[in-house]
């Protein structure tokens, strides 16, 4: 089990604890939210599994974890259109064409753990591109997902599996 909890008085900073580890993690601009929805910057309370780990396989060796691997390409993208019938879900995109895209300048979503936060059943406007992913070198809040540092991450990534609860709040 992970569990991610807010850092007093710091709504937007937080400690996930897993299996004897405890980091240091960015939480979204929102804090913790029992009723998420699209664009409040929070980060969903509740219990979640970690699905799919998608990496810049062009940056890093593929990390070490029992999760499905993905490499991320140019292509792929995150549906965050609530009217879309692909919204919170991976898609593909061209150049130009709208959409949270995965693979960024910065290293950010360098290594993404995807989280079955409003997958099943999906509903719209609830939240989507709920994340694990690295922070900014400042631990800047985040628009809703839970971020940390490369090496943290790595480690944490060891530890998951598809059976694992990420336990939010």
């Amino acid at each position: 089990m992970v569990r991610v909890r807010p850092a007093p008085g710091r709504p937007s900073r937080g400690w996930l604890t897993a299996d004897g580890l405890t980091i240091p993690v960015a939480l979204g601009r929102g804090g913790i939210l029992a009723n998420k929805r699209e664009g409040d910057g929070g980060t969903p309370r509740g219990t979640f599994r970690p699905l799919r780990l998608w990496w810049r396989a062009d940056r890093w060796p593929q990390p070490r974890t029992r999760l499905p691997v993905r490499a991320i390409t140019a292509a792929d993208a995150w549906c965050e259109d609530p009217s879309s019938r692909h919204y919170n879900r991976p898609m593909r995109r061209g150049p130009g064409e709208p959409g949270d895209r995965l693979r960024r300048d910065d290293h950010l979503y360098d290594f993404i753990v995807e989280i079955d936060h409003n997958t099943r059943p999906r509903i719209a406007g609830r939240g989507s591109a709920v994340f694990l992913h690295l922070a900014r070198d400042n631990f800047g809040p985040t628009a809703g997902c839970i971020a940390m540092t490369r090496g943290n991450l790595l480690r944490l990534l060891a530890r998951l599996g598809p059976k694992t609860r990420i336990v939010i709040g």
